[in-house]
């Protein structure tokens, strides 16, 4: 008697602590949203932006990882009369949401809250294009909404800029962007490499940024 009152003892320790563990991974709803990575910012007519072929298959590599967990992805792309489409190597799927805007703002006149509020979504990995204009809007917009930020930095791209007569260079302007999202609390910068060995730890766990 006294061994089954130990084993249903035990059986309902370990229930309520499988319990608990359950909680802690369902209380994070993560989704990929993925803003402006579209033709026009690939060589053709223009130069394009500086390593942008390589940050749209790092990219890629990150988008398979939330196709293959299954988690909600979120395309934005911004309206244009040329090279509008999202380029091929992170191209939408039956079923990902796809998100026009008009701003840079990817949150501003579309319904990109309100979609990911009703997919109870609370964190977002975010890339994308330029890092200091629509990357960095779609950032802060989010975190002043009340979601948990991750930028995958090498997933996201940029040009140089010119400005007063001095030429900033694409490198410099994405490491101040980032420096910037980072030390002001916005969101947490990783690598695709650190997302890949620890693409769990970023997608379900409750991670103090």
């Amino acid at each position: 008697m006294k061994k089954f009152l130990t084993v249903i003892l035990i059986s309902s320790i370990v229930g309520q602590f499988s319990a608990r563990a359950q909680v802690k991974k369902d209380s994070i709803k993560t989704a990929l949203l993925i803003v402006d990575i579209q033709d026009f910012y690939f060589p053709g007519d223009r130069p394009g932006l500086v390593n942008v072929e390589e940050a749209s298959l790092k990219a890629k590599e990150v988008l398979q990882i939330f196709r293959e967990e299954k988690q909600l992805v979120v395309h934005v792309r911004h309206q244009s009369n040329k090279g509008f489409e999202i380029n091929k190597n992170v191209a939408p799927v039956k079923g990902e949401k796809i998100i026009t805007k008009h701003e840079v703002n990817s949150f501003l006149n579309t319904d990109l809250l309100s979609y990911l509020r009703a997919n109870k979504i609370n964190r977002l990995v975010i890339i994308g294009m330029q890092t200091q204009m629509c990357l960095e809007a779609a950032v802060r917009a989010a975190h002043d909404y009340g979601f948990n930020c991750i930028v995958v930095e090498d997933a996201c791209a940029t040009r140089n800029l010119t400005f007063g007569g001095k030429t900033v260079k694409a490198e410099d302007v994405q490491t101040a962007v980032l420096a910037t999202l980072s030390g002001g609390g916005y969101a947490k910068i990783i690598t695709s490499e650190v997302f890949k060995k620890g693409e769990k730890k970023f997608l379900y766990d409750n991670l103090k940024f």
